[in-house]
Formats: C-alpha cells, sequence, structure tokens
C-alpha cells in the first residue's frame, strides 16, 4: 500500500503510478509555479528599473511593458503555487506533515523576508545620515495613509477572528469575515497605487527624486508586492473554503497565510512609524 506525501499539491504513492516525475526520496519536484514566480518577479524590478535608469538604452514604453508583463506573472505565479501547496493532499495530510509545512516552510520563508526588509532599512540609514530633511520630501502623513493603515489592521483582525470561527465550526462567519479580508487588501493595494498616482502627478516626487525617494519607493513597494501576493494568498484559500476544503481540524491553508497577512501588517506599521513618521519630523 502507498503512502499519501504532501508535494506540490499532488498525494504521491510509493508505487511511482501518481501523476508527475518523483524524485529518489518520493516527492514531486517538477512543479512550474516557483520557477515561473522567480522569473516574473525578475522581469518586474528589471522593467521598473529600466523605466527609471534606462532611458537612453530602453524605451520607456518597452521597459513598463515588461515591469507589468512580470507583475501579472508573478500574481499568476503565486496563485498556482499557493492553489497547488494547499490542496487536496494538504488537506489529507498528516499532522506532522501539516506543522512541517506551517513552521518548515512558511517560517523560514518569513524570516528570510525578514533579511528583504532589513537590507532596505539599512540603506535607508545610510540616507538619514545625510543632510535633512531632503529638498525633495513631499508631504507624507495624510488622510490616505491613514486610511490605508487603518484597513490593513482591520484586516488582520478579521482574518484572526475568521479563523477563529472556523476552528468553532462557524462557517457562515468564516466565510464572511475571509472575503471581508480579501477585500480590505485589494482596497489596500488600491490606495497605495492612488498615493504613488497623487505624489508622482501632484507632486512630482519620483524614483529619481533623490536617495530618500529611492528608499521610500523601494520599501513601499516591496511590501505593495508583498499585499498584492496576501491577496491573491486569500483569494486561492477563500475560492477553496466555498467549496468546503477547510474546517476545524483541516485549516493548514489558512493558519499558514494568516501568518503571512499578519507579518505584512506589522511591517507595514513599521513602515508608517519610519518612513511617514519619522520622515515627517513627529517623534515616536
Amino acid at each position: 500500500m502507498g503512502t499519501s506525501e504532501v508535494a506540490g499539491g499532488h498525494v504521491d504513492d510509493e508505487s511511482g503510478d501518481g501523476d508527475g516525475a518523483h524524485a529518489e526520496d518520493g516527492h514531486d519536484h517538477n512543479s512550474p509555479w516557483p520557477t515561473l514566480t522567480a522569473f516574473a518577479a525578475a522581469a518586474l524590478y528589471a522593467g521598473i528599473g529600466l523605466a527609471f535608469v534606462g532611458l537612453d538604452l530602453v524605451p520607456f514604453p518597452l521597459a513598463a511593458g515588461l515591469a507589468g508583463v512580470g507583475a501579472l506573472g508573478f500574481l499568476v505565479g503565486i496563485a498556482g503555487w499557493v492553489h497547488e501547496a494547499f490542496g487536496p493532499a494538504t488537506d489529507a495530510a498528516g499532522a506532522a506533515d501539516r506543522r512541517s509545512l506551517y513552521w518548515g516552510t512558511t517560517v523560514l520563508f518569513l524570516v528570510s523576508d525578514v533579511a528583504t526588509f532589513l537590507g532596505g532599512f539599512v540603506y535607508y540609514a545610510f540616507v538619514r545620515v545625510g543632510a535633512w530633511p531632503p529638498s525633495e520630501l513631499p508631504p507624507l502623513l495624510s488622510s490616505l495613509v491613514a486610511i490605508n493603515t487603518a484597513l490593513l489592521i482591520l484586516s488582520s483582525v478579521t482574518l484572526h477572528y475568521g479563523h477563529e470561527a472556523l476552528r468553532e465550526g462557524r462557517r457562515r462567519r468564516f466565510l464572511g469575515l475571509l472575503g471581508l479580508t480579501t477585500a480590505l487588501g485589494a482596497v489596500f493595494v488600491g490606495g497605495q497605487a492612488l498615493e504613488y498616482y497623487e505624489f508622482v502627478h501632484a507632486e512630482g516626487f519620483t524614483l529619481a527624486s533623490g536617495g530618500f525617494a529611492s528608499a521610500f519607493y523601494g520599501l513601499t513597494g516591496l511590501h505593495g508586492l508583498h499585499v498584492a501576493a496576501g491577496v491573491v494568498m486569500l483569494a486561492v484559500v477563500f475560492v477553496r473554503a466555498l467549496r468546503g476544503a477547510y474546517g476545524p481540524e483541516r485549516d493548514t491553508g489558512i493558519r499558514t497565510v494568516s501568518l503571512y497577512w499578519h507579518f505584512v501588517d506589522v511591517v507595514w506599521i513599521f513602515l508608517v512609524l519610519v518612513l511617514y513618521v519619522g520622515a515627517a519630523g513627529i517623534p515616536f
């Protein structure tokens, strides 16, 4: 009799009759989603870089198109990856496999993500060493950033209580709060896009405006990309939840996405304190 393994959303069988190619350890390693996500992210960053610093080499429409294709490919890759990772095999996995996915994959990924953000904050620290405040500093504190912050914090609250409702077997409440969380995340992404539009068109504050601008857009843009990926993750688990995939003892996908979403929330609060409140000269 074969044994089930959580591997890219498939149930592998020791007899080799599964639907994918298997390595010697019995796991399926031929998922295309991580590769697609990585290449799409590279295209996104390359397009953004060329759009702002490569005007003599690449026309702006071509660079912007590359960035757009990269962004779309990244989100599609995340959606496929999450759907595969939290598929039926994960739901049917034993407690040890679920803990391995939660701690051995998601937590380690978030640890590496902390290092990524820290790199950006180190750069910002060097920017602050110079003359301050910089001449290109726009009016950072506005009602828009306050609303965005409130929305993101609220989304963490709704996700937390949605997960609690799932554990209590209250399916309707769980679905409502999970759907609301997804909507709040999408509105946050729209709000950040609106903020960028106002900074660029009303204030003339772009990536080329100076050191602070590059740090600001680099860190908030990186965070916005994480939120967009999180919205995709929430949408995937929400669709699966509508199909009855989760229950009090089958909540691995919800637990994992919740951990990621709360991490994104905490990072945003830190960004607001450092980049918005701190840069505006308000002590905290």
